[in-house]
Formats: C-alpha cells, sequence, structure tokens
C-alpha cells in the first residue's frame, strides 16, 4: 500500500471508531472492534517500513514508545466510557466527551511521535499509523468489553470450560 491509501485507510478506521463508540451498543461483546483492530496491527506490520535499518537501536525504541503510548491512550480512553446495565440486565457502552477529548489527544501524540521520529532522522512510514490505531482501538475494545462482562458476570471461556 502507499502514503495515500494507508492514509485514507487509517482515516477511514478512525472515523468508524469514534462514530460506533458515540452510539449506545452492547458492551459485554466487542468481537468486531477487535477484529478490526488485529486487522489493522497485521496491516501495520505487512506494510513493511516500520524500521529503519539505518538506526536500528533508535528506531526500536520509537516503536516501542508508539506502542505502549498507544496501549496507554486506549486505556485510557476505555475508562473514560460510560458502561451501564439495563432493566434487563444487559451491559452497553457509550462514549463521553471525555472519550472524545482522548482521543484528540490520541491522535496528537501519534502525530507528535511521527514528527519526533523524522527530526532525529529516522525514515518513518505510514504504517506505523496502522499499527498504532490498530494497538489503541484493541485494548480499548478489551477492556470497555471487560467492563462489560465485569457487569453482567459473564467469563470469557477458556479450553478447560468447552
Amino acid at each position: 500500500m502507499n502514503t495515500v491509501e494507508i492514509s485514507l485507510l487509517v482515516l477511514l478506521a478512525l472515523s468508524l471508531a469514534v462514530y460506533r463508540q458515540t452510539r449506545t451498543r452492547p458492551a459485554a461483546r466487542m468481537t468486531g472492534t477487535l477484529v478490526t483492530a488485529a486487522a489493522l496491527v497485521v496491516l501495520g506490520f505487512t506494510s513493511g517500513g516500520l524500521f529503519d535499518t539505518g538506526q536500528p537501536a533508535l528506531s526500536l525504541a520509537l516503536f516501542a514508545v508508539e506502542a505502549v503510548a498507544a496501549v496507554a491512550l486506549g486505556a485510557w480512553r476505555a475508562s473514560s466510557v460510560r458502561v451501564w446495565l439495563d432493566d434487563a440486565g444487559i451491559a452497553w457502552a457509550k462514549a463521553t466527551v471525555w472519550t472524545l477529548l482522548a482521543w484528540l489527544v490520541s491522535i496528537a501524540t501519534r502525530v507528535g511521535l511521527y514528527f519526533v521520529g523524522t527530526a532525529v532522522g529516522l525514515s518513518v512510514s505510514t504504517g506505523g499509523a496502522l499499527l498504532f490505531l490498530g494497538l489503541t482501538l484493541g485494548t480499548q475494545a478489551y477492556l470497555v468489553a471487560r467492563r462489560g462482562r465485569a457487569l453482567t458476570g459473564d467469563r470469557i471461556l477458556s479450553k478447560g470450560d468447552a
């Protein structure tokens, strides 16, 4: 994928994610969002250019910072999502104003890390944006679903339960 295609995919995925989060949706199961997040991570890795072979240590350090930031920001956004039970005992979730603010901080962080990479002389790729979005979206979806399951008493079956 070229830079324009990746940028459009990131904007589309981000817009869809934020739009869906502003709508009331079941909280205990977020399988679709997790699959989308996993696909974004895979596309981020397969698009190439995540690491600058000319400066591998610096490139790996920036990659680690981006991954940690993506997970931390996803956890922050997940904590800002309203999760509640209705009268039928179904867990629901909906983004709050704080969630939208956290999305803005997430975007600014990713843009800032991109510019840090270019400022220190790394050749950075837009595939990193796919990876960042996949990690942060997956973290948020997993934690919101976990909160929803905690409210309903559901749990994920392990291999021994089947």
